[in-house]
Parts: structure tokens; C-alpha cells; sequence
């Protein structure tokens, strides 16, 4: 065996410490996921839909095959885990992001790891060019980053497995960063490369940064500010991108062996990661706090509701009532008139006793003085009508009894109290600590 030390001596045991914002972002995720109480499950009980907070920014890389792409990961993350030079033919998607073990991933393990990306599904060839790169690395800020670095574009006959330009611009939208390299040396103004940088600035302009990647292999300075005022120049002709100013530093990977006069910017990278990350945080910070402030207005509106459907409710059922008593009293008075007028005023008196008896005589007496009035040939065509408005009083009973709107059970109401408690009471408290916490360490780092 040789005596070559392992990966680990490049990522030291203080290296499993999480920084600040790494806290942050973990532990505002899990407020989101957690099984019993997390947000994602409160608001989905409520018939509200919730996405966890990404852990980690979203980086991608895109420009032509040769740009640097692979080179520029490979240093960030100090660790050889992309491969340079690679054939356009062969190469795709690759999520590069930092985890516990070192592993790479196919197409179906890769949007397991990452769920929010399954619509690249849609796109024809792409589960076959899609894959993920785990590093255990922990070198400048990549425990918040994953890349995604892209296929080489190329112009001419080349036929890409997929719908290359629409899934790259797709990933940009989903992207915190856009990076796009230019190579001085004969692809920096690759059509496709611009047709996409096009396309993506009709929604992501502010996510777009330009570089000249590989600077130090430009030449002279007089001939780098040549290739530069090219891609500029052809970068302006775009009716999408005219508008803009552009900003394209000069960037590439030092090489001790290889100094270089070149001004390289390529720190001026790492510290826009830096500030994306930061900006991530306190995003995440303020959803947080959205979030819980939609859930809470949604248990208030529903309970308010729910009061509503409450008093609702008891004015159908007065109704129902009403109605269903009529619609049964009328034909039983109409009938037991019929049977009361049939006995004399001294047997219906023993039988019901005096008071009662004179009650029942005197309902019943109206009645029959009303029928009284019927001529005899219209009695038949009365009681019809009669019976019908009876049986349309039952059926309005039964329509506002049915009218009643559905409302909330004490359980539901119980729990829906119990979430609003633990809104207030748990989450927003942690979210003013996380932030509180947060604000003190970059005050600490300010004064350093």
C-alpha cells in the first residue's frame, strides 16, 4: 500500500463544525420538515401549501466546452472531483455539493437528493446526463453550495441527447447564481452560449455574472481587452441584453508554477458566494416569519369562519323548524277538527277535562268556520292545494336542513390552538434567537 495520506488530512475534524449560516439555514429547514411539528405538515392540514428553504445556494455554471467550468469547482472545493477536458459528446449535468460521505450518484439517485429539480423529468435524455458528485470537502463556503455544472456548448453541426438550451435555461431559474464563462481562446462568442445568456436574462438578469475565465492564458493585456470588447461588444448586439451594462472580470486558477501579470479576480467569485449566501440567510429568516404569519392568519380566518358556520347554521336549523312544524301541524289541526267536530262539547269535555277541551274547541272552531266559507264544489280542489302547500312547507324543511355548512370539531379546534401556540410560542421565538444570533456574528466578524 503507499504511504499517500488520506482525504480526510485535507479536511481536518474542525471541519465538521457548521459556520453560522450553515446553523442557521439547517435549523430553519428543519422547522420546516420536521415530522411532528414541522410547517410544511401544520400548513398542509390547513389547505396550505409549504416548500422547505434550500440548506444550500444554488450555483450554476454554464459557457462554452473549455470555458474553465470544471476547473474553477475542482478549486473551489480543492478536491480533483470534476473532470477537465472531458468530450462534449459525453458530457451533462452535474450537481457538485458537499456531505458526509464520498459518493457519486446517477440520474435516479440525484433528484432524490434533490426533489425540487424533478421536472427535469420533462426534458427527453436528460435522466440519462444527470448525475451528482458528494464531497466531503469543507473548503471556502461549499458546505452551503452546490454547483451545477453544465454541458460545454458548442456551435455547428453538434446534436446534443437532449434539449440542451431549454434545460440549462430551466436550471438557471431555479438557480441563486448564474455564472458564465467566456474562454479567450476561440470560443468566447459561441452562439448557443449567448442565444441561452439571452433567453435566462428575461427573468434572471440579476442573477446573471459574466467572466473572462482562463485570463491568464489571453495573451497580453492588449489582447485580452481585444477578446473582452468582443464578447462585449456581441453580448450588446442582443436585443435582450443591450440594456445592461457589463461587468466581466478576468479571472483564473493561480498556479504557483505558472505566474501570471494577469489580474485575477477570481477571490471577487468566492466572496459574491459569500454575499448570496448571506442574502440566503436572511431570506430565509423573513419566510420564516411569512410563513408563520400565513399559517397563524389562516387558523384565525378558519376559526373566524368556523363562527360564522356556527351562527350560520343555527339560522337554517330555526328555519328547518319552523317550517317542519308547520308542515306538520296544519294538516294534524286540519284533520282533528274533522274528529273534534264529530263529539259534543259534554263528551269531549270529559274526556280531555274542560280547559284542555275548550283549547282544542277553539283551534278547531276557526277551522271549520274556514271551511265553512268553501263552496262545497271547490272543498275537493282546497284540500289538494292544501296538502300541497303542507308537503312545500316539509320540503322547505328539509332544503334548510341541508343548508347547514360543515364545521369545525373541538379536536380540530383544539389542535388548531395548539399550532397557534406552538407558532407563536416556538418557531417565532427560535426565528428572533437564529436572527439575533446571526446579526451578533457578523458584528463579530465586522470588528475582527
Amino acid at each position: 500500500m503507499s504511504g499517500r495520506k488520506p482525504r480526510s488530512v485535507a479536511n481536518p475534524l474542525e471541519s465538521t463544525i457548521t459556520t453560522p449560516s450553515e446553523r442557521i439555514l439547517k435549523e430553519c429547514h428543519s422547522l420546516y420538515v420536521d415530522s411532528e411539528n414541522g410547517l410544511v405538515k401544520i400548513a398542509s392540514s390547513l389547505g396550505v401549501r409549504l416548500l422547505p428553504p434550500r440548506k444550500k445556494i444554488i450555483v450554476m455554471i454554464m459557457g462554452n466546452h473549455s470555458a474553465g467550468k470544471s476547473s474553477f469547482i475542482n478549486w473551489y472545493v480543492e478536491e480533483h472531483i470534476q473532470k477537465t477536458g472531458v468530450a462534449i459528446e459525453t458530457q451533462g449535468f452535474t450537481f457538485i455539493t458537499s456531505g458526509r460521505k464520498r459518493e457519486s450518484l446517477t440520474g435516479n439517485a440525484t433528484l432524490h437528493l434533490y426533489p425540487h429539480f424533478r421536472p427535469l423529468l420533462e426534458f427527453k435524455g436528460v435522466m440519462d446526463y444527470l448525475s451528482a458528485e458528494i464531497s466531503t470537502s469543507k473548503q471556502k463556503k461549499f458546505s452551503l453550495v452546490t454547483f451545477i455544472d453544465t454541458p460545454g456548448l458548442v456551435d455547428g453541426d453538434m446534436i446534443y441527447p437532449f434539449d440542451v438550451n431549454s434545460a440549462i435555461t430551466w436550471l438557471g431559474e431555479q438557480s441563486d447564481l448564474i455564472f458564465v464563462f467566456f474562454d479567450p481562446m476561440g470560443q468566447a462568442l459561441c452562439k448557443r452560449t449567448l442565444n441561452i445568456v439571452e433567453k435566462l436574462s428575461e427573468k434572471c438578469a440579476d442573477k446573471l455574472l459574466f467572466y473572462l475565465s482562463k485570463a491568464d492564458e489571453a495573451g497580453k493585456e492588449t489582447d485580452r481587452q481585444r477578446v473582452l470588447m468582443q464578447i462585449v461588444q456581441e453580448l450588446c448586439r442582443r436585443p435582450g441584453l443591450n440594456k445592461c451594462g457589463f461587468e466581466m472580470p478576468t479571472i483564473y486558477i493561480p498556479n504557483p508554477q505558472k505566474p501570471s501579470r494577469c489580474v485575477n479576480e477570481i477571490d471577487g467569485v468566492c466572496q459574491t458566494i459569500e454575499k448570496t449566501i448571506n442574502q440566503a440567510v436572511q431570506k430565509t429568516l423573513d419566510q420564516l416569519e411569512k410563513d408563520c404569519d400565513l399559517i397563524c392568519s389562516t387558523i384565525s380566518s378558519k376559526l373566524q369562519q368556523d363562527r360564522a358556520d356556527v351562527s350560520h347554521n343555527k339560522t337554517v336549523r330555526l328555519h328547518s323548524l319552523m317550517y317542519g312544524t308547520l308542515g306538520i301541524f296544519l294538516p294534524i289541526l286540519f284533520i282533528l277538527s274533522f274528529i273534534v267536530n264529530s263529539f259534543s262539547k259534554e263528551h269531549l269535555d270529559e274526556l280531555l277535562g274542560e280547559g284542555l277541551s275548550r283549547t282544542v274547541f277553539a283551534f278547531t272552531g276557526i277551522v271549520m268556520y274556514l271551511w265553512e266559507w268553501i263552496p262545497e264544489d271547490g272543498q275537493v280542489v282546497f284540500v289538494i292545494v292544501f296538502g300541497a302547500f303542507c308537503y312545500l312547507l316539509l320540503f322547505l324543511a328539509k332544503y334548510f336542513a341541508g343548508r347547514g355548512n360543515k364545521t369545525l370539531s373541538k379536536k380540530e379546534k383544539r389542535k388548531m390552538a395548539e399550532y397557534s401556540d406552538y407558532i407563536h410560542d416556538i418557531v417565532k421565538t427560535k426565528k428572533g434567537k437564529l436572527y439575533e444570533w446571526y446579526l451578533q456574528q457578523c458584528a463579530a466578524e465586522y470588528d475582527l
